[in-house]
């Protein structure tokens, strides 16, 4: 999809340059799963203890026994 967009040229450099990208596309597409990974991991992150686990494994293996 191509989008028109206003970027400091130097912010851009400095991108190409510390991503190795080969393009400015290739190293705006690098930022941008780079910052989707990290925010993706923070909220999965932000989420420990928050999670109630119960420890069943056992009935349910029981469960999926008596099933077959």
């Amino acid at each position: 999809m191509r989008t028109t967009l206003n970027l400091n040229d130097r912010l851009i450099a400095e991108l190409v340059r510390l991503s190795g990208a080969r393009t400015k596309t290739e190293a705006i597409h690098t930022a941008a799963r780079e910052f989707i990974y990290r925010r993706t991991a923070e909220r999965i992150s932000a989420l420990a203890g928050k999670v109630p686990l119960v420890d069943n494994w056992k009935t349910l293996r029981e469960l999926e026994k008596e099933e077959v």
